[in-house]
């Protein structure tokens, strides 16, 4: 055997480096289902059957192509397991394999390039590790780009990508729209007279390999969380481009104004839950962006939608990913505001009487999803002004999400939304009081708690949290310019020095009996 090309679970597509040269005579393909990628953290069942189910779908593919697999399924039965990690199945193909080289498109996970590496070395092998070409920026244009800069700025780097590429930009160089950036228009709360306009979401129904995998993981990880009875995503690339075609047809137009809005039982909205598909490499990024940008210059969405969809991935997506690479592996466990409570049980579960959190971890639960402000600015927001510890976020962000791969989750959850990276994703804290929840959804009108009151039995969580998160943290922000405002406002409450400290025990009560106090029977 010439080459060994190892293709992981997250790097399913054909036109890929790692078959560049390729040649079915001399070179095979290896891949394997370990249980550590579903057991190093808590995995949710469906993002496990999700994984297994699109590796075994691209294996096929490939072997309709005349090429050599070496695949090792899962069994049912741990014992039977041919080993636990990568390296481990990885060690004993290549004692019988002896390949002359092992070919490897750059991981998205440091931890799994780490072992891979370290196995080489052991083994003496050669290993060729290729750059990843389905991203628009690659990483070492992106560290040139951070090279200097005390702070990045998603906004500068989302503009230089749109220039460089040319997208959404008009004939005179100007941003379509006559503005680069729409967010203001992107912030309408829904209401109950849009609920018919809301489309059906794209459904793929399990073939063959997907029942499979399904009844392996019911079996196997059963005592997983999550549920595998609502199993729907895309697991070829077939169904990821019809998925995408459902979107700019049915959600695309109407995405843009309620991209940050929440509503009760209803998960999905008009987002595109592209995503999985996008992580797992079933769809390119530039297929999601000129689709969209084509339905713009047809008229068949506004500019507002459409740059709203084209900034998050051409913008968001790539400017985290370029953050993870550029700052690992010390990003890791960066932890800026000393945070170090555990999640509370209900995260993992969703028994809690906060309605907010009911509704958002029944998506969870049911999908491995919920949408970006769900994430943001109701478990993520729970998780920071409790003082939770952002890497444990991370971790358990990284179990329950069918789209989570550590590139994309990381900077996300641990800088973002966690603030553990002290500003190098997010210039702020993304802290709120139960009043931004209220204004974005219909949540809190069957909340036990009061979204306006921050002391009492009655007081909403979020915002009795939110002032001592403010009041306990004004070293860590006072130099921050974009927090001010909330700074002179923690000043104008704790002129009334009662009610203030009513604010603190409450707080204090709370982190100490949360179960008790948030957790129903």
């Amino acid at each position: 055997m010439r080459n060994l090309v190892l293709v992981l679970g997250d790097q399913l597509n054909q036109d890929s480096a790692a078959f560049d040269g390729f040649d079915q005579r001399q070179d095979a393909v290896w891949m394997a289902e370990v249980a550590e990628e579903a057991t190093h953290v808590w995995c949710h069942k469906l993002r496990i059957a999700l994984f297994f189910s699109a590796m075994r779908h691209f294996r096929d593919e490939l072997a309709a192509r005349g090429c050599r697999i070496h695949y090792t399924e899962m069994p049912e039965r741990p014992e039977l397991d041919r080993g636990r990690d990568f390296a481990t199945v990885l060690h004993k193909d290549l004692l019988a394999l002896t390949p002359q080289k092992l070919i490897l498109v750059q991981p998205g996970d440091f931890r799994v390039l780490q072992s891979i590496r370290r196995l080489a070395t052991e083994m003496a092998a050669v290993l060729e590790l290729r750059p990843d070409r389905h991203f628009y920026c690659d990483t070492a244009e992106f560290a040139e780009y951070a090279a200097g800069k005390k702070q990045l700025i998603l906004e500068n780097f989302y503009r230089r990508l749109r220039k460089k590429h040319s997208l959404l930009i008009s004939a005179n160089g100007k941003p379509a729209g006559g503005a680069w950036n729409f967010d203001r228009q992107n912030r309408h709360r829904f209401s109950e007279k849009q609920l018919h306009a809301i489309p059906r979401p794209a459904s793929f129904l399990p073939d063959a390999i997907t029942r499979q995998v399904l009844e392996l993981v019911s079996k196997r990880f059963r005592d997983h969380p999550g549920s595998l009875e609502h199993f729907n995503l895309p697991v070829t690339r077939d169904q990821a481009l019809a998925m995408l075609s459902h979107f700019i047809e049915s959600g695309l137009p109407q995405f843009g104004p309620y991209q940050d809005a929440m509503w009760m039982d209803e998960p999905f909205l008009f987002h595109s839950r592209l995503s999985s598909s996008l992580n797992l490499k079933l769809i390119d990024p530039r297929e999601c962006v000129e689709a969209a940008v084509s339905a713009y210059a047809a008229g068949a969405a506004p500019i507002e939608s459409v740059e709203g969809f084209v900034r998050q991935i051409l913008g968001w997506r790539e400017f985290i990913r370029g953050v993870y690479w550029h700052f690992m592996p010390g990003y890791a466990d960066l932890n800026h505001l000393d945070h170090q409570l555990d999640l509370p049980s209900f995260y993992w579960d969703g028994r809690t009487n906060l309605h907010c959190f009911q509704q958002t971890l029944r998506h969870v639960l049911r999908h491995a999803y919920s949408h970006h402000i769900e994430r943001l600015m109701v478990v993520g927001l729970f998780s920071l002004l409790f003082g939770c510890h952002p890497k444990q976020f991370h971790e358990w962000h990284m179990a329950m999400y069918a789209d989570a791969i550590d590139w994309v989750s990381l900077p996300n959850t641990l800088g973002m939304s966690q603030y553990g990276d002290g500003g190098l994703v997010g210039t702020k804290p993304y802290c709120a009081t139960g009043n931004y929840i209220n204004r974005m959804s219909n949540y809190c009108g069957r909340c036990r708690y009061d979204h306006r009151q921050a002391a009492g039995d009655a007081a909403c969580p979020f915002t009795t949290l939110y002032w001592d998160f403010l009041d306990g943290r004004q070293e860590w922000l006072k130099n921050n310019r974009r927090m001010q405002i909330q700074l002179q406002n923690l000043a104008d409450k704790r002129h009334d020095a009662k009610a203030f400290l009513e604010i603190k025990r409450r707080a204090e009560q709370l982190r100490r009996n949360w179960s008790e106090i948030l957790v129903d029977d």
